[in-house]
């Protein structure tokens, strides 16, 4: 690998993934100071956004920590970190809508979310042991091994990748429902969507971190086979 090539390689595997979680927290700081207008807590909002589109069974409730939100679909539960739960804040409600995206997915049957769940066992086994396998196989020089890594860890990228999708149309939803149920007016409009798109660049990173992994070790076990 030349120099270039390194450099720009590092700046994927590194400093992106860096300015990408220093963008989310900065513009999550900011809006978390900024109250909305309908002084609706993100519990609210959530709840909300659920009843218009008529998910009574799917609970909102409070975890621990910050930046945990999420939504559980075996529980049937959209989980909010404490301050985003209790307070009314830009952000809060931008991520609370954000999780009942995906809630409503669930409810639709939202195929690119079907197909994440349905990748989430084996990209787990791919996560945990492609790297294992990868450096044995190296280590003794045996191609075959080599290549059943990348395969594990093909399909661990593959989920970073569906992922994507998955996570830009919560997003989409979530903006049309808080405009169209008037959570948000004018400017928050604005603000709402820097939170959001801040968010999606951690997953645009992650993925770009995956494929060039992915891509490195397809090229050392492309140039082992030539040597041999």
């Amino acid at each position: 690998m030349g120099l270039g090539a390194f450099i720009v390689y590092f700046a994927i595997i590194l400093i992106i993934p860096l300015w990408a979680q220093r963008k989310v927290k900065s513009a999550y700081k900011k809006y978390s100071q900024i109250g909305a207008s309908s002084g609706m807590t993100g519990a609210q909002v959530a709840r909300k956004i659920l009843d218009d589109n008529g998910l009574y069974d799917v609970s909102v409730e409070p975890v621990r920590g910050e930046l945990t939100d999420h939504y559980d679909p075996r529980a049937k539960a959209v989980r909010l970190s404490e301050k985003n739960y209790y307070g009314n804040s830009v952000a809060g409600a931008a991520v609370a809508a954000h999780e009942v995206g995906h809630a409503i997915q669930d409810a639709e049957e939202y195929a690119f979310l079907r197909f994440r769940h349905a990748l989430v066992p084996v990209a787990n086994f791919g996560s945990n042991t492609s790297f294992i396998i990868l450096i044995a196989g190296f280590i003794m020089g045996m191609s075959g091994l080599v290549l059943l890594g990348i395969i594990f860890m093909a399909a661990a990228v593959l989920f970073q990748l569906v992922t994507l999708p998955v996570e830009f149309n919560a997003s989409s939803r979530a903006m049309h429902q808080m405009v169209s149920t008037g959570i948000i007016r004018n400017n928050e409009e604005r603000e709402t969507r820097k939170v959001l798109d801040a968010a999606a660049l951690t997953y645009v990173a992650a993925a770009l971190v995956a494929v060039m992994e992915l891509l490195r070790f397809v090229l050392m076990y492309i140039g082992m086979n030539n040597d041999d």
